[in-house]
């Protein structure tokens, strides 16, 4: 939008052009998210507690975690808001990857919201039925992932890059859909799952966020992606600005959230938050890479494949509660060292990551 009115406005002074550059526009996604939920975080909290939208805890979870009953939730909201707004400002809107990311992000946010809002409004404990979520967010994976394989353009859209390796090229084809299907889902389930500490899933969802922002600026410029040797994907660039948007709204978010925290972002928040890394990861080509970056996210997940399938197979536990965190907090581990620890991992995890540039 902003970019529009900066090209109109070169016309008149060419001082305007500097919005052209997708390194400032992205820089600027990030501010303009972070002052939004500065600015609108307070607001939402306020109204939240007014209206009692208020955690519910397990009564077999950890002891710690009482004191948490009736912390404001559904705090995404804030998240959605920051990053629609700021990506809308700074984007190109013309581009069709812009218009992706962001509806796919969206609707899972009104799914997630729905599930809230079944729970904690109507006060229906199930929520939004488990068959139903996963067959809503399935219709927007499947619908996003054969809306890129219909628009694709070019091969290298729907191959698969082996991180690391730049002989190996895998042509999908059909099975594109299916993959991307898996990677949009499967990531917005996992950091729904890792949603269960103060701030344990937000600052993973930065920093993997920021390091994907990276790979869709480079996969975007003709010469540091021939430079690299990864494939040239003309537009996505433009993605790097919904990256940084959602860069700037999770630390702002965090601001809220760190512990002890004053709101959670319940599955408004997490569903989206998952689906927008999944959706970009696909569309700058790294799926690998974000299975990799988003380690903390895998393990979670896993953990609680363990634990179910161990249990209903043999009637003991692996862990001694899952998703994972919980694990290590019924061993005695204070709160806090599992997330700063668990956001370690994820710095360590997402600069392997980025490593891939360059070696292949």
């Amino acid at each position: 939008m902003l970019l529009l009115l900066s090209e109109y406005l070169a016309e008149i002074n060419t001082g305007f052009n500097v919005f052209q550059y997708l390194t400032l526009r992205a820089i600027l996604g990030v501010l303009t998210a972070l002052v939004i939920s500065f600015l609108v975080g307070p607001v939402m909290i306020r109204r939240l507690t007014f209206h009692q939208i208020g955690q519910t805890v397990r009564d077999d979870g950890p002891q710690t975690h009482l004191s948490k009953a009736g912390t404001p939730t559904m705090g995404g909201a804030l998240l959605l808001v920051a990053v629609s707004i700021s990506t809308l400002l700074w984007s190109d809107l013309n581009n069709r990857y812009v218009w992706v990311v962001i509806i796919v992000t969206l609707v899972f946010g009104v799914i997630g919201f729905y599930d809230d809002y079944k729970k904690l409004v109507l006060k229906d404990p199930k929520g939004l039925a488990a068959r139903y979520k996963y067959f809503w967010q399935s219709v927007a994976g499947l619908g996003a992932a054969y809306a890129l394989y219909a628009t694709a353009a070019l091969p290298a859209e729907t191959q698969l890059i082996i991180p690391f390796i730049k002989s190996i090229v895998i042509d999908m084809g059909p099975w594109f859909v299916v993959l991307t299907y898996f990677v949009i889902v499967g990531s917005s389930n996992a950091v729904n799952l890792t949603d269960g500490l103060d701030g344990l899933a937000i600052m993973p969802t930065v920093l993997v966020a920021g390091a994907l922002g990276i790979f869709a600026y480079v996969s975007g410029h003709a010469q540091i992606s021939n430079y690299l040797l990864i494939p040239f994907l003309p537009g996505v660039g433009e993605v790097a600005v919904f990256c940084g948007a959602l860069v700037g709204a999770g630390l702002g978010f965090l601001w809220f959230n760190a512990y002890p925290a004053q709101v959670f972002m319940g599955d408004v928040g997490a569903l989206a938050l998952g689906a927008a890394l999944g959706v970009v990861a696909v569309v700058v080509r790294q799926e690998l890479v974000l299975l990799i970056m988003g380690g903390v996210f895998v393990m979670e997940t896993v953990s609680v494949m363990l634990q179910v399938a161990s249990f209903k197979l043999t009637g003991r536990r692996i862990f001694r509660m899952a998703p994972l965190h919980h694990h290590f907090e019924l061993k005695g581990w204070p709160e806090p060292r599992v997330i700063v620890r668990f956001w370690i991992v994820t710095v360590i995890l997402v600069l392997v990551g980025l490593a891939s540039l360059k070696i292949r």
